[in-house]
């Protein structure tokens, strides 16, 4: 596995890299191996953007909780 690999990168870098490969994937142009290790390259990708979903989550709600408001409410998008 090379250095490229290990990284997992910010979220929106993390992002953009896999809807590249599902793209490349989605062609079908890939070896079985090529195509194993990019599904577990995304397995990876998918992992880290979940995470750093999750992290700003809880940062929101501490924020909330700091300025009295103890629960996060819907967002409304017709609003």
């Amino acid at each position: 596995m090379t250095k490229r690999q290990q990284k997992i990168p910010d979220f929106e870098a993390a992002l953009a890299e896999l809807e590249t490969l599902v793209e490349r994937m989605e062609q079908g142009d890939l070896s079985l191996d090529e195509s194993l290790k990019q599904f577990e390259r995304g397995i990876k990708l998918t992992r880290s953007c979940q995470q750093s979903l999750r992290d700003a989550e809880q940062k929101v709600q501490v924020l909330l909780e700091k300025n009295g408001q103890e629960t996060l409410e819907p967002f409304d998008s017709d609003a």
